[in-house]
């Protein structure tokens, strides 16, 4: 799978019509990523996590492949529901619920919520009385990007209590759920959850409760991303096997948010000053720490960069524009030299960035254009016709 690229021609172009910065979403680029999953992880629905990346278009996108919803906040309900998404298609997946998101979720007909401790039952129990719940598990998995289970997560052997503790209040006791990290590169965490939880069902079923769900999370990484060595497709199926394997009569889903958007975005940003400071040139560019590279800071990735000219390549600093020291982008990156006004293109940018970004020193959000509802999306499908044809001669 090849991630979304434009090419220099088309961000110049683009450049011409909207003032930088400006974020490219391919919605082609979305479903690729989704008809993936679906292909190769069969047995599991998806819950896309629609907190990395809530553009509305891949949002309708998604629910029109048939897409649920990973929904953490009333925030997330609202915009889902106003887009036409029903409370059917979602899971109330934050494992601590405050009264506006219970109240939502009453509102707006979600009726399926995950947990990880006693203090939430009661609550759940009061906003949406015989809700269906999940008990979230703490699982390890210590090559993840971000761990997630220091925060969220009951221990194993308080689980299946927990439940009990949810049907006594009401609730309907539904399933198992775990998040094995961001970014796993291995099978691994996901098949030595996947036994602890067929142990949790098992158990389950001598007690007398009877285990429908099991909600494996996300954590996929992002497909296609430079620098990434791993099999995505063969890590789908052997999670997809011991799925077949250990719950041939379960309903799965999985949560997927970085790997459906990660590479489906594009940023265009300019040089809007260079300097000379030490040994090496400094380029600011029009977008920073504070904007769509927050990922930096908060998701822990770092973006491909491309930058374009046919000079010499010398090592430089790139900045934002924020009065913030810290708003450095990339060190020693190997490019021609660059003027003011120059276009530069980063990857890899639909995850965890714009959703993050902020309005420090006063700087606009950078906005999301459609690459299908662009003319160059045009060109380029004239393009690759031509080009299949000339093939098929």
């Amino acid at each position: 799978m090849k991630n979304f690229r434009l090419t220099e021609k088309e961000m110049n172009t683009l450049a011409e019509r909207y003032p930088t910065p400006f974020l490219v979403a391919s919605l082609d680029k979305v479903e690729e990523n989704y008809q993936f999953m679906r292909r190769h992880l069969p047995r599991a629905g998806v819950y896309y996590a629609m907190k990395a990346n809530p553009t509305p278009q891949v949002l309708q996108k998604l629910a029109a492949l048939g897409s649920h919803f990973d929904v953490a906040s009333a925030g997330e309900m609202e915009i889902l529901h106003e887009l036409g998404v029903g409370g059917e298609q979602m899971i109330y997946a934050n494992p601590v619920k405050d009264r506006a998101g219970l109240k939502a979720a009453a509102a707006f007909g979600v009726h399926r919520f995950t947990f990880d401790d006693e203090s939430e039952i009661d609550k759940m129990a009061a906003a949406v009385p015989g809700a269906d719940v999940l008990v979230r598990i703490a699982v390890r998995n210590n090559k993840a990007l971000v761990d997630l289970n220091t925060k969220f997560g009951a221990p194993v052997e308080e689980a299946l209590g927990l439940l009990q503790k949810a049907q006594a209040a009401g609730l309907h006791a539904m399933g198992i759920c775990f998040h094995v990290g961001s970014q796993s590169l291995s099978t691994a965490a996901y098949e030595e959850a996947l036994l602890v939880a067929r142990k949790l069902f098992d158990d389950a079923a001598e007690m007398g409760m009877k285990l429908t769900d099991l909600d494996i999370g996300g954590g996929f990484p992002v497909p296609a991303a430079e620098g990434l060595n791993v099999d995505l497709a063969a890590m789908m199926e052997a999670i997809n096997k011991q799925i077949d394997r250990l719950f041939p009569d379960t309903a799965v889903w999985t949560e997927p948010g970085r790997y459906m958007c990660g590479t489906a975005v594009n940023l265009v940003t300019s040089v809007i000053g260079t300097k000379k400071r030490g040994a090496q040139p400094w380029y600011i560019l029009d977008e920073g720490i504070y904007g769509c590279f927050s990922g930096i800071m908060y998701d822990h990735w770092t973006y491909p960069l491309h930058c374009f000219g046919k000079g010499k390549k010398t090592p430089a600093t790139f900045g934002g524009p924020s009065c913030d020291g810290i708003d450095v982008l990339y060190r020693d990156f190997m490019t021609p030299e660059l003027k003011i006004g120059d276009k530069v293109l980063v990857t890899e940018m639909g995850a965890y960035t714009s959703v993050s970004a902020t309005r420090f020193n006063g700087f606009y959000l950078a906005p999301t254009i459609i690459f299908e509802d662009e003319p160059e999306y045009a060109d380029r499908m004239q393009a690759d016709d031509e080009q299949a044809d000339k093939a098929a001669v």
